[in-house]
């Protein structure tokens, strides 16, 4: 049995994972945590979450809420997050998370703290989407700069960053196709009067709208015809079975800096 913790155990993939892992026979609920303040805090995580006592508190303390959890799940926020692997690195605990929004400078504390625990992130986990960014790749690879490339996310009003972490993904994952720099070759929107578009321009555009769960299409488009894949989130439970899986699969790695990609097998 894998003891878990969730952080953000109200929000909407905290609650969704807890969920989960109640329901799961192989994992078990240990602890959730909440920021200070929230009416939560005190109360059965079980009970709060509409299910069956479980004889587990939500928290606003990190020790108190996973001293007992073997692996800690986050998606939550950027500060919240590194806070997390901050403590998953000095308590010797696998941390899965899916939290985007991260700079440059928040990723690299992060990876800092894999070489001590393993740490699975991950900007999307379901299966679809991965097997996408594989996919995309290889196109980008085949079809070369020839075919101009764009990449268009639509989510719901509540989505706080913007491109979304599997935008940024699928970009990289063209530009690593393409064998060039994402940073030399990124347009994020387009407004005003911009001129021709530049050979090899890699373009990111988002939608933010009612409560779209998460779309994510990549268009290639040359002269005389276009390449389309669009992957559409119907529900959470995509991302939260991912989580779960991943929970399951970090358990006895050695300490690094893994993506979905390396659950799933696809990076062989």
């Amino acid at each position: 049995m894998i003891a878990v913790g969730v952080v953000g155990v109200a929000g909407r993939m905290g609650s969704l994972i807890a969920r989960g892992v109640i329901e799961a026979d192989d994992l078990s609920l240990r602890g959730g945590l909440e920021m200070l303040g929230h009416p939560w805090i005190g109360k059965d995580m079980g009970v709060s979450l509409g299910l069956a006592e479980q004889g587990i508190l939500v928290t606003s303390d990190r020790e108190e809420a996973f001293v007992d959890s073997d692996v800690i799940i986050d998606f939550s926020l950027p500060q919240v997050t590194l806070a997390t692997a901050a403590y998953a690195k000095n308590r010797k605990k696998a941390l899965i998370t899916g939290t985007t929004g991260f700079t440059e400078e928040e990723l690299q504390r992060i990876t800092e703290d894999a070489s001590f625990v393993p740490i699975v992130l991950a900007p999307n986990m379901s299966i679809g989407v991965n097997v996408m960014f594989k996919v995309v790749e290889e196109l980008a690879g085949l079809l070369g700069e020839v075919y101009d490339a764009e990449v268009v996310e639509t989510h719901h009003r509540l989505k706080k960053d913007a491109p979304s972490g599997t935008a940024k993904g699928l970009a990289l994952a063209i530009a690593r196709g393409r064998g060039c720099d994402l940073s030399e070759k990124a347009r994020y929107e387009r407004h005003g009067f911009i001129g021709q578009r530049p050979s090899g321009e890699i373009g990111i555009q988002c939608l933010r709208a009612g409560d779209i769960v998460g779309d994510h299409t990549v268009l290639f488009a040359g002269n005389n015809e276009r390449i389309e894949i669009t992957h559409r989130a119907h529900t959470r439970q995509n991302f939260v079975q991912g989580a779960l899986r991943a929970a399951r699969w970090v358990m006895g790695r050695q300490p690094a800096l893994y993506t979905m990609m390396d659950v799933l097998g696809l990076n062989a």
